[in-house]
């Protein structure tokens, strides 16, 4: 690709760059997938995908503290965990998770509130 031994790497750390700014709204989305069809099969969906960006992140950002040896690496192991897992990953996830919820309720309430039209 670029004439370097390790060009593959590159290929790893495509999904991490566009985890970014795609991810939360992705993971919002199957939020709202799982939220409104039952099974395993959107569940198993919103854990695999976020696996290799975050997977591949986080380790290296380990290695790379397990190699610096520096006294900070609980504060930046709390920062990527807060930052990158939770409010990357997570936070959206359960966002439209629980709106999907609540509009569906708030839907079947109204239905049922509703007076017969016929």
């Amino acid at each position: 690709m670029f004439g370097y031994s390790d060009d593959w790497l590159a290929l790893l750390f495509v999904p991490v760059v566009f985890w970014v700014p795609l991810g939360p709204f992705l993971m919002a989305g199957f939020g709202v997938w799982c939220a409104r069809r039952p099974g395993w099969t959107p569940r198993l969906w919103s854990v695999l995908v976020p696996a290799v960006p975050v997977g591949i992140s986080g380790t290296v950002l380990i290695s790379g503290l397990l190699r610096l040896k520096e006294e900070t690496w609980q504060e930046d192991l709390t920062g990527y965990l807060a930052v990158y897992v939770f409010g990357i990953t997570v936070l959206p996830w359960l966002l439209g998770y629980g709106i999907a919820r609540v509009t569906r309720a708030l839907s079947a309430r109204r239905n049922r509130a509703a007076p017969p039209q016929g």
